[in-house]
């Protein structure tokens, strides 16, 4: 017996508002585009460089759907576990095509919202967990990409 495991943690700004939509059995599916970025320093300009990455995330939870629903916009700062699937078919000039997404199943994964949001007084309430904006690295800590292994 094989063991594997297939397993992603994304943390992330949403690219667009989700798009919900449902399947003939009446499910609901959301998706959503979510980027991640790295920065860095570069060792020979000293300027400050940023790579970022767009994950296509589709969730088939009427529960994620819900709050994605309710709280997810374009900007959302996202916490994401899913699985890793490559879906193929085939399109109108019949080649085959091929996607790769990030799978929340029904209990398999999940959403956390890590933004600020309204409360129903309308206080703001902070659920800011992570700051994903990085300025630099300490001072103490080299930037440079060789690594000791």
């Amino acid at each position: 017996m094989s063991i594997s495991l297939n397993k992603v943690y994304l943390l992330g700004n949403v690219g667009k508002d989700p798009d919900i939509r449902f399947l003939p059995d009446g499910t609901r599916v959301v998706s959503f585009s979510l980027a991640t970025s790295e920065m860095w320093k570069d060792k020979v300009s000293g300027e400050r460089k940023e790579k970022t990455e767009w994950h296509k995330i589709v969730a088939f939870s009427d529960r994620i759907a819900d709050i994605c629903e309710k709280y997810v916009r374009k900007g959302s700062k996202l916490y994401v576990e899913g699985q890793i699937q490559t879906r193929k078919w085939t399109d109108s000039n019949n080649i085959d095509r091929y996607t790769t997404e990030v799978v929340i199943s029904r209990f398999k994964g999940d959403i956390i919202l890590l933004d600020a949001r309204r409360n129903s007084g309308d206080t703001q309430v902070e659920h800011d967990i992570i700051d994903s904006h990085v300025d630099e690295a300490p001072a103490d800590i080299p930037l440079d990409d060789d690594m000791p292994f």
